[in-house]
């Protein structure tokens, strides 16, 4: 009860967007829409994002051959009307191999970020909102995983469970867990501080409901910005575990690992490491492209102008 008798409200105002209006989801979607197209190049980088998704679902149906049946009369075949971008050194349809490619790629990334959400955002959501010893021993766990580079921590992993595709992707997820970590820990220390969150702990709603109702949604967008971020810079990262050896193994036809065989030929082949260095060029720029525009729509302190 306040001074004045009057009950307190059970929950407070909070950016669930599931007690929106239908006018205002409309609003906010146009709103949305103008603010992506403000950043010129979020447009471009999107379409490059779906086409490559579009050819990653449909791969079976785009792909001109089997992108693992070898045919050893046809092998280095440069770019030619019968195979667009040539064959490799086993005679296998270049083309088809970069299609099924974005399959593996897509997935490396995905799966890779998905993991480090899993495990991070929980964790840093937890350190920040109840702080004290929790914060402390959380965080120096992070800090630990922080002490060591990336790829030397990645390779580290892989080295004790094995070179595979799976292990790459789970060695790439862990060693992101603390960016996530420390994002939602920040974020969690600004909005726990707010009045309506305060409000809520006064009329008696549980520490659960209040991260699930008000921190989670009003952190998300920041997480959601990083995540298209982390993507692009998984797929890298995989290519090059591939490229060593360490990632998708023979015969996947992983991008990585397709430059790691095409450099033998580099010098009478060069189609071999082109294409899938282009494939790769084109994914992570879009990705980065669309990362801009999708900050600008998602960041609540943007404003139309």
């Amino acid at each position: 009860m306040t001074d004045n008798g009057k009950p307190i409200p059970e929950t407070a105002p909070s950016s669930d967007l599931s007690l929106d209006e239908p006018g205002d989801r409309k609003s906010r979607k146009r709103r949305a829409w103008r603010q992506l197209k403000r950043s010129r190049l979020a447009i471009p980088g999107g379409v490059i994002v779906v086409i490559f998704i579009v050819v990653a679902i449909f791969a079976p149906l785009l792909a001109p051959s089997d992108p693992y049946k070898n045919d050893l009369s046809k092998t280095l075949t440069t770019p030619c009307a019968a195979h667009w971008f040539g064959t490799d050194e086993l005679g296998r349809d270049i083309l088809s191999r970069i299609i099924f490619g974005a399959r593996l790629s897509l997935l490396e990334g995905l799966f890779s970020v998905f993991l480090a959400m899993l495990i991070g955002v929980p964790l840093g959501i937890l350190s920040g909102y109840l702080g004290g010893k929790t914060d402390t021993v959380i965080m120096r766990l992070i800090d630990i995983l922080l002490a060591f580079p990336g790829v030397l921590l990645a390779v580290a992993i892989i080295s004790i469970l094995g070179p595979s595709l799976v292990n790459a992707m789970i060695a790439v997820g862990v060693y992101t867990v603390p960016m996530f970590a420390r994002l939602a820990r920040g974020s969690t220390l600004a909005v726990k501080e707010e009045p309506y969150v305060e409000a809520c702990r006064a009329s008696g709603m549980s520490n659960l409901r209040i991260l699930y109702r008000h921190i989670y949604p009003n952190i998300s967008a920041h997480l959601y910005v990083m995540a298209t971020l982390r993507v692009a810079i998984a797929i890298l990262t995989a290519a090059s575990l591939s490229f060593l050896g360490l990632g998708a193994q023979p015969p996947s036809p992983e991008w990585g690992a397709m430059l790691s065989n095409g450099r033998n030929y580099l010098l009478i082949a060069p189609h071999l490491v082109v294409f899938p260095g282009l494939a790769i060029i084109f994914l992570v720029l879009g990705l980065n492209l669309f990362q801009d525009g999708l900050r600008l729509v998602l960041d609540p302190k943007t404003v139309d102008r």
